[in-house]
């Protein structure tokens, strides 16, 4: 019997990432996965937008509509990985429910999958989701779990509710038929213990924000808020005495420190003389930048959620710098 058979689930199976653009939260999500896939366990990463960015994070080819294994962790863990099309997604749903066969594909040829998906863009969200559903509860034939996890780079916290608050969009669609019948069954699933939604951000002022109402507005449809990830957070170079010095303009005890934070000489007459204006600048909007981020913190703490922090890459996002970030979520208690 595998490792995956014999853990404890984990109430959690469907870990939805969500955030505002440029916080990086698919690079949080694929971590995220393979955190997850730790201590043999398989998880499936989903992408719903199209960009092509987990690609891209694990350098392999495009993914094509299929789910495919792209990583291997130590303990023998896998990560899959599965691009929705919508499109393809609405041929397998004709497919499933009305065995249209060739008549589905001659619909996409005539352009009509297109057509449907954008004048009920409910319909496509359904579809999205739905397929990750799917995942969650489908077992193998010896009944277990196919996926001890999914992980799904969802759109950005703008657009978060409404996406995944399929049952409303689909209201006007269908209020009854295999199509309300499939969003119910999603449903199910996304207002259920089974499902976190997390939130990527990044400890500046708008991000912040969009957090804070992304979470209000989730709460208030019923959907499940997970954890808030603080993502690539940058080292303080400066402790709190020099900050406050900064703050009271001591000349003499910020050059100091920052010559002890080996950033310039303090020597009367050298050359580091010369450095301490620019130096004193530069320590000026570090200690703005460290007084923004204590305001967040206090902010995303109010939220009463788990809260993870991830540093900055400094060199990028390559895949060694992935596996760490993994790690990091690991050693903060993420687990599958």
């Amino acid at each position: 019997m595998s490792a995956q058979q014999h853990a404890a689930p984990d109430p959690t199976r469907l870990h939805i990432v969500t955030g505002k653009g440029g916080t990086g939260k698919t690079t949080v999500a694929a971590a995220l996965a393979l955190a997850l896939a730790a201590e043999g366990r398989r998880t499936l990463l989903v992408e719903v937008e199209g960009r092509g960015g987990i690609a891209q994070l694990f350098e392999t080819a495009p993914l094509p509509y299929e789910e495919r294994r792209i990583a291997v962790v130590p303990g023998g863990g896998e990560v899959h990985a599965l691009a929705i099309d919508p499109e393809l997604a609405l041929l397998d749903y004709l497919e499933m429910f009305y065995k249209l066969g060739r008549a589905g594909r001659a619909l996409k040829k005539l352009g009509a999958v297109d057509f449907a998906t954008t004048i009920a863009p409910g319909l496509r969200d359904v579809l999205l989701t739905g397929k990750a559903c799917e995942a969650v509860r489908r077992k193998d034939k010896a009944g277990w779990r196919v996926y001890d996890a999914v992980v799904m780079d969802a759109p950005p916290t703008g657009r978060i509710t409404r996406f995944l608050n399929v049952n409303d969009e689909v209201a006007g669609l269908a209020r009854f038929g295999p199509i309300y019948n499939q969003a119910q069954a999603v449903m199910r699933v996304l207002k259920s213990a089974e499902t976190a939604v997390h939130l990527v951000t990044l400890l500046e002022e708008m991000p912040v924000q969009e957090t804070v109402d992304g979470v209000a507005e989730l709460r208030a449809a019923g959907l499940p808020v997970g954890a808030v990830v603080v993502n690539m957070l940058r080292p303080v170079v400066l402790d709190d005495e020099a900050v406050r010095a900064v703050a009271e303009d001591r000349r003499a005890d910020v050059a100091k420190a920052l010559s002890q934070a080996g950033l310039g000489g303090a020597r009367r007459g050298g050359h580091a003389e010369r450095l301490v204006d620019p130096l004193l600048e530069q320590a000026r909007e570090h200690a703005e930048r460290v007084a923004l981020e204590r305001r967040g913190r206090a902010e995303i703490a109010a939220l009463g959620l788990p809260v993870h922090e991830l540093g900055l890459l400094g060199d990028g996002v390559d895949l060694g710098g992935l596996y760490r970030l993994a790690e990091s979520l690991r050693t903060q208690g993420v687990r599958g």
